[in-house]
């Protein structure tokens, strides 16, 4: 885990990962949810589907589309487990402790804020 500040400096620098952006209807989904339910299904995500010791579709497992917090897990790279070792520094093959799981809520509700605060503007 790193400075979020730096992690976003590194993931501006990457074409793929700066590609993403949240759209219209994620920001109306916001605006009609509210971010605590948006920060509650981020906690859910990570929990159901990074957190596990072993996950059979690693990689696979985050849709690119559907909900905020999916846009941000690419943005971040916290989609899968390979990108939370290669960008994150935390490790595959062993459960998420409560502390990795709370850093990566923030590094996702981070992304989710900036791109929003960008639609106020």
């Amino acid at each position: 885990m790193q400075d979020i500040n730096y992690l976003f400096y590194r993931l501006s620098k990457s074409k793929f990962r700066s590609s993403f952006h949240l759209k219209e209807k994620d920001i109306i989904y916001i605006n009609k949810k509210g971010l605590n339910i948006i920060e509650n299904h981020a906690y859910d995500f990570i929990n159901k589907r990074l957190s596990p010791s072993v996950i059979l579709n690693d990689g696979k497992q985050t849709p690119t589309k559907g909900h905020p917090v999916f846009i941000a897990q690419h943005a971040t790279a916290t989609c899968c487990r390979s990108c939370l070792s290669k960008w994150h520094d935390i490790p595959k093959n062993r459960r998420l402790s409560e502390k990795e799981v709370d850093y990566i809520v923030t590094v996702i509700m981070t992304f989710i804020n900036k791109e929003y605060k960008c639609f106020e503007e």
